[in-house]
């Protein structure tokens, strides 16, 4: 928001009425016409943790209070883990790679994690020197004894823009104000025209104070650096605090948190898909939509008599949770909003008696019965996904304005089911979520008998070892910073695995990488602090033999993945 122009919002009539036009000036224009200029930053997390806080309301009869929430171990150690799909900020896999070696204990690590992984810190070449010293493998040292007081709390290393500034004061004679500038400076559009204009006075002011050499460049360098975005601390406590929030309703609320989090996008780093199969594994139950009991969004509801309670898989930290989520029928393609809240209207008038009454009542088009079929939205009818498409294309002759039971041909012949293969890629043509098993899950012997691991086994695995695994693509990403490196993360049932592909590996397989939506990874493991890698030695597309329509998955997988 920093880089975008302010706007003075003024209603039309208004302006009309007092003869004033509406202008437009650039942010910089602003101040320097002494004008006061502020920032209004929307973060789609707090909508996200308003309605997880009104859920727990609802259904566990519990006031949250965020701001007095407690400090607990057990939080901080699942992110310490990295369990952190879904968490705000921490989520990224650089963030994830981070987390297992900083080891957040208190909420000033967070302060830290939030602003170290970035580019300015990236850039300034501050990340990996904290982290060892954090780990105690590298002494806290100085560049120069003046700077100890402004970097003492980061062992040494410069992190935020507070530090820079004091730092520039502390070396350079800086004033208050020339320190301002430099803030300005570092946070500017032209940050690196207006920091370089300032080199010369930083060079100078270090100079007088005997600060010369290879030491003067070295502490310009990481000042510049800075150009390249560096977060105030001020600003990295208010995102800490979101993320402890966030990761303290992930633990005691998962249903909740999956739940708020499915009504809130799009947000975050991961797809709804991801969001889902992240919560089964903290023991959330995930309920197909119901023209029945579904709202409009994503609810809440009772866990049925024979599944009480539901507990996370092993390894996984969240508490039991005695609720599921029902998507809400708002997430079915090709059914309007409208549409979604007249179903909602009508129920609660009179209860449906079948499928024609439904398609009657609410004015639902073909296009959106044959989505609600598709999804297994129809069930309580008595149809099968199959039966209520068949249903649906009699149905084009029913509306409000004629009379019940007039509609032939809505009975389907014998029809044979959809296997599971079948079922995933309905639901993520229809939903965008594959609501059952993981397709990966479903052929695990399959891969087991050709010794490709699991993700949750890759993280047991001796170091340097050469291990194959596979899963769903969910993230590809070749950072500026990386020098040519590709990241991807590959997605099976047990969890995430973080794949780096050097840039010769990807120029090799680049066809293979970039377009399939299933992979089978050769690569060596590599261990460090508590991170398992896995460096890519070589890739092959992967469709499992039981997917009988391999192109209509992977194109419903495309076609509502929304990153």
């Amino acid at each position: 928001m920093a880089d975008r122009p302010i706007v003075e919002y003024v209603p039309v009539e208004w302006a009309r009425m007092k003869n004033r036009s509406i202008l437009q000036w650039d942010k910089d224009d602003c101040a320097a016409a002494g004008l006061v200029k502020f920032d209004l930053l929307g973060l789609g997390m707090l909508t996200m943790l308003h309605r997880a806080v009104d859920l727990i309301a609802k259904h566990s009869a519990t006031v949250v209070d965020l701001a007095v929430i407690p400090q607990e171990d057990e939080v901080y150690e699942l992110l310490c883990r990295a369990d952190t799909v879904g968490v705000f900020q921490v989520e990224s896999r650089a963030q994830m790679q981070t987390l297992p070696r900083l080891a957040p204990r208190c909420f000033y690590d967070l302060v830290v994690e939030v602003a170290l992984i970035r580019p300015g810190p990236i850039q300034g070449q501050s990340v990996h020197p904290y982290l060892r010293r954090r780990s105690g493998r590298e002494e806290v040292t100085y560049l120069h004894p003046l700077l100890e007081p402004s970097l003492r709390k980061t062992l040494g290393i410069p992190i935020f823009q507070e530090q820079l500034m004091q730092m520039a004061i502390d070396v350079a004679g800086f004033s208050a104000g020339e320190a301002d500038q430099l803030r300005q400076a570092m946070g500017s559009k032209r940050s690196r025209e207006r920091m370089a204009a300032m080199r010369i006075r930083l060079l100078e002011g270090m100079a007088r104070r005997g600060i010369i050499g290879d030491v003067a460049e070295e502490i310009a360098q990481k000042m510049e650096a800075f150009a390249d975005f560096g977060f105030p601390e001020s600003h990295s406590v208010s995102f800490a605090f979101l993320v402890y929030s966030s990761s303290w309703i992930k633990l005691h609320y998962p249903a909740e948190f999956v739940c708020a989090l499915l009504n809130s996008q799009p947000m975050g780093f991961y797809s709804q898909n991801s969001i889902i199969h992240d919560g089964k594994r903290h023991g959330v139950m995930v309920n197909p939509p119901d023209v029945f009991v579904s709202e409009v969004e994503s609810s809440l509801e009772g866990r049925p008599e024979t599944d009480p309670i539901g507990y996370p898989a092993a390894g996984w930290l969240a508490d039991p949770s005695s609720h599921a989520v029902r998507i809400g029928l708002g997430e079915v393609r090709n059914l309007s909003e409208d549409g979604a809240a007249r179903i909602v209207e009508q129920r609660r008038l009179t209860p449906f008696v079948d499928v024609e009454d439904l398609a009657r009542r609410c004015g639902l088009r073909v296009p959106e019965l044959e989505a609600l079929s598709t999804a297994g939205a129809l069930s309580r009818f008595g149809l099968s996904r199959r039966e209520g498409l068949w249903a649906s294309g009699a149905l084009r002759d029913a509306s409000p304005d004629k009379l019940p039971g007039l509609v032939q041909g809505i009975a389907a012949p014998r029809l044979p089911g959809m296997d599971d293969f079948e079922e995933i890629t309905a639901d993520l043509w229809s939903i965008g979520m594959a609501l059952g098993e993981h397709p990966v899950g479903l052929v695990r012997s399959d891969l087991d008998e050709s010794g490709i691991v699991s993700n949750a086994t890759l993280a047991l695995q001796t170091d340097r070892s050469i291990v194959e695994v596979a899963g769903v693509v969910t993230h590809r990403q070749r950072p500026s910073t990386a020098g040519g490196v590709v990241f991807l993360s590959l997605e099976d049932e047990t969890g995430l695995a973080n794949i780096i592909c050097v840039e010769p590996v990807w120029k090799r397989y680049r066809k293979i990488a970039r377009d399939s939506t299933m992979l089978i990874v050769q690569g060596r493991v590599e261990r460090q602090d508590g991170v398992v890698n896995l460096m890519a030695h070589r890739f092959r597309s992967w469709h499992p033999e039981q997917i009988r329509d391999r192109a209509r998955y992977e194109d419903a997988l495309k076609s509502r993945n929304f990153r």
